[in-house]
């Protein structure tokens, strides 16, 4: 056999060759039994250590809370209707007056004249008016000299309505109970059709309006109470009176108008305001703020411990919140919260907990 191998070189090497084969393949398996097993679970020991708190949901009152802006209950701009110069102030500004109280007098010029002539003119028509139909009666006109007869009657009645009306818009009323708030003109000046005279405003009632998101305008209905916080720290009641049928383009939320009694009148219309508006209970948690962190979408959320304990995120609605403590809505009903250690763990991920108290 050695003979064989050494006469023919080519079979030395194959041999040669297939023993190193051998020897290496025997090496790697002996080297793969003697290393540790791949990716083990990593010990109690080596886990994240979180601080965690039992916590049971309570019912707490749900509200919106809205800002707002306190507005007059009605307010008017009076403008000229005709051409004129003011002739007289017959009430001033920061006066309360009653409706129909006479505020500002333009000059007449030919309209009294004018109003006179019409006056005569409808009083002459409506004399030969009633000539007309004595005579019909004994059939001394026809139906036809009747008939322009009252045409010309109408017209002058229609005559004299528009001067009478010329000559009432030179006296300046006002259309409702309220405060001489604002004057533009002075005696003497010349002023023209559309012209801002003065602005009468009523503050015996209030309105706050507010802009609602349009996924909590469903809470809201019509004579609903609500808290209308001042930024003095006064609260006053209101109910509410408006809400808008269309959300705003723009902004995709709706109008509302909430109305406030104001009896003593108080100066406080165009201040900022909270509105507050109950809607119901809710079970809830209550939390420190600095508990609330934002997932990838943007919304707040609280970190618990579930089940094995692996880290959970759950996104939460905001039932209130301070600067002390917020209550939120959207955790089961008993949860362990974590309190200290969330900022450095992850969801889906397994932590060791300390502490379990109830609270």
């Amino acid at each position: 056999m050695l003979n064989a191998i050494k006469n023919k070189p080519w079979l030395l090497a194959a041999v040669i060759a297939v023993a190193l084969l051998l020897w290496m393949a025997l090496g790697n398996i002996s080297t793969m039994q003697d290393s540790a097993p791949a990716s083990e679970p990593l010990a109690d020991a080596q886990l994240p250590q979180v601080q965690v708190q039992w916590l049971e949901a309570q019912k707490v009152p749900r509200a919106l809370v809205l800002q707002g802006q306190l507005e007059p209950w009605r307010r008017v701009e009076l403008r000229a209707q005709v051409t004129g110069v003011v002739e007289r102030l017959d009430s001033d500004k920061g006066r309360r007056v009653k409706a129909g109280e006479r505020l500002l007098t333009l000059s007449g010029d030919a309209r009294p004249a004018e109003a006179a002539r019409a006056r005569a003119a409808a009083q002459q028509q409506q004399a030969e008016l009633e000539a007309a139909q004595r005579l019909l009666k004994n059939r001394l006109i026809s139906s036809n000299d009747l008939l322009k007869v009252k045409a010309e009657q109408a017209k002058a009645q229609a005559e004299l309505a528009e001067a009478e009306l010329a000559l009432s818009h030179t006296r300046i009323d006002a259309p409702f109970a309220g405060v001489y708030d604002q004057r533009m003109v002075e005696p003497g000046d010349y002023v023209q059709p559309g012209q801002s005279l003065l602005t009468l405003v009523d503050v015996s009632q209030l309105k706050v309006a507010a802009q609602v998101p349009q996924q909590d305008v469903v809470h809201l209905q019509l004579n609903q109470p609500v808290a209308v916080e001042l930024l003095d720290g006064r609260t006053l009641e209101g109910k509410v009176h408006f809400i808008a049928a269309a959300a705003d383009i723009g902004t995709r939320s709706f109008r509302v108008e909430v109305a406030v009694e104001n009896p003593e009148r108080q100066r406080i219309a165009g201040a900022s305001a909270t509105l507050r508006v109950a809607t119901g209970e809710a079970l809830a948690h209550g939390v420190s703020p600095a508990l609330l962190s934002l997932d990838k979408s943007g919304r707040p959320g609280i970190k618990w411990l579930g089940e094995g304990d692996v880290v959970q995120f759950t996104p939460v609605d905001l039932i209130t919140v301070s600067n002390k403590e917020a209550w939120v809505s959207g955790l089961p009903s008993k949860v362990a919260l974590i309190t200290q250690g969330q900022g450095f763990v992850e969801a889906g991920q397994r932590v060791q907990a300390r502490g379990a108290e109830v609270n």
